[in-house]
């Protein structure tokens, strides 16, 4: 099992969870229980629609999972800052996507 999704659960394997965040996967339940590992899960629409992109935040890390309804693994992704934190700007949904100008106003 790598990710499982049944009616209000999406469940990720901490095997996969601690190769992404660079963590023993014996260590991710304790770091998510103390919020130091956290997460976002957002729901596709339109084109994406029956997806999930699963965002997980530890330290200097960002790590991705875009799956689809049955939890099959799509794509993953990984930032890493390095030495520097990650920035706060990169821990909500969307973040990373191309932002809209505003219309102009007549």
């Amino acid at each position: 099992m790598q990710v499982e999704i049944d009616d209000k659960t999406i469940s990720v394997d901490a095997t996969v969870l601690g190769e992404l965040l660079e963590v023993l996967p014996s260590d991710v339940p304790a770091l998510m229980r103390e919020h130091a590992i956290t997460s976002v899960c957002e729901r596709g629409i339109d084109a994406d629609e029956g997806e999930f992109r699963l965002s997980f935040f530890y330290r200097n890390r960002r790590a991705r999972l875009s799956v689809d309804g049955s939890g099959h693994v799509l794509r993953r992704s990984i930032i890493d800052f390095g030495d520097r934190p990650l920035p706060r700007a990169l821990h909500g949904p969307g973040a990373n996507r191309a932002k809209r100008a505003a219309p102009e106003q007549p």
